[in-house]
């Protein structure tokens, strides 16, 4: 099928919105480790690592919006795809803040 055909059905939508979800999780990601990390280790370093994980959704934040507006077309389904994995991401790693200031067990990084 031309991928003209796929756009006219909608299939540029789906794209768009795994493109921005995806950019959302990968710079997240980069920017800081990752949740279970966070749970882990949480007694000691939720501040640090949770100040990482507002610096990567602000880096997110800002692709997500030049991509909008850069891409006009196809502007609401990247702006839906990025804040629906922020909220995702960002709520996995509350969840692990939560859960790891919450346990008791030994963090997994010696000081």
């Amino acid at each position: 099928m031309a991928l003209e055909k796929m756009a006219e059905g909608g299939a540029s939508w789906g794209v768009a919105f795994l493109v921005s979800a995806g950019i959302v999780a990968e710079i997240v990601a980069k920017a800081c480790s990752s949740p279970q990390t966070t749970e882990l280790n949480a007694d000691k370093r939720a501040p640090t690592l949770m100040k990482w994980v507002h610096i990567g959704m602000a880096e997110a934040a800002l692709f997500v919006v030049v991509a909008a507006a850069l891409d006009k077309k196809h502007r609401v389904p990247i702006i839906l795809g990025g804040i629906t994995e922020g909220i995702i991401t960002y709520a996995e790693y509350l969840h692990g803040k939560s859960a790891g200031l919450a346990s008791s067990e030994p963090g997994t990084e010696g000081y």
